[in-house]
């Protein structure tokens, strides 16, 4: 599992996968890369290596119809990061409240 965190965190990492990604989420539909490509400064060659890093961590899927390949989003792995993410606020939670307890109690 950890190694799948690693992947999705580091997909995530970049602004220009974090930008290539929220353009698939919000079509919700499947675009080619050269449609993906053509939203963005960057080379095809940019984006499709964007993209192949996005697939690696399991937030894209592509198809291909011919000589076209297809992007589809899937941000089911991004609850993993929630999941991971969630010990530790739950940490910070205990910590705080603890924090206040203690501050609390000598005030009195």
């Amino acid at each position: 599992m950890q190694d799948s965190i690693t992947k999705i965190l580091k997909a995530i990492a970049d602004p220009k996968r974090r930008e290539i990604f929220h353009a698939l989420i919000i079509t919700s539909s499947a675009l080619s890369i050269s449609q993906i490509s053509g939203q963005f400064e960057i080379s095809r060659q940019g984006v499709t290596k964007h993209i192949k890093t996005l697939e690696s961590a399991g937030l894209v899927e592509i198809t291909t119809h011919g000589r076209e390949r297809f992007c589809v989003a899937d941000a089911k792995p991004l609850k993993q990061i929630t999941e991971w993410a969630s010990f530790y606020e739950q940490f910070w939670d205990k910590a705080i409240d603890n924090l206040g307890n203690f501050l609390d109690s000598k005030e009195s």
